[in-house]
């Protein structure tokens, strides 16, 4: 019998309390794929610290799943190229021009 696994759905990385922010960022960043996250704790400064560390499209604090239309969305590395939804989609069907003219 031979067991392939394609992709892991959800990365779970549960840590002790001493464990600093770098550390924690390290280990769940040490994945392939980095399409959300979920931070459930206490202190929030400590949560946005993290958050900012995190290579995820999405980061939840407190909470999980939680979707709205003007959010971008979309994951990194593996788990996705570009946004949807919110004001970046707009990046995929424009272009940027400068023009100059001298008065």
């Amino acid at each position: 019998m031979t067991v392939t696994v394609d992709r892991s759905v959800e990365d779970f990385v549960a840590t002790p309390r001493q464990m600093f922010i770098d550390g924690i960022a390290k280990e769940a960043n040490n994945s392939t794929y980095g399409l959300g996250a979920g931070i459930w704790t206490r202190d929030i400064s400590k949560a946005h610290a993290l958050a900012k560390k995190l290579r995820a499209g999405t980061v939840w604090i407190n909470c999980c799943n939680v979707f709205d239309a003007s959010l971008p969305f979309g994951g990194y590395k593996q788990s996705g190229w570009g946004r949807e939804m919110g004001h970046e989609v707009l990046e995929a069907y424009t272009e940027v021009k400068a023009v100059t003219t001298q008065l």
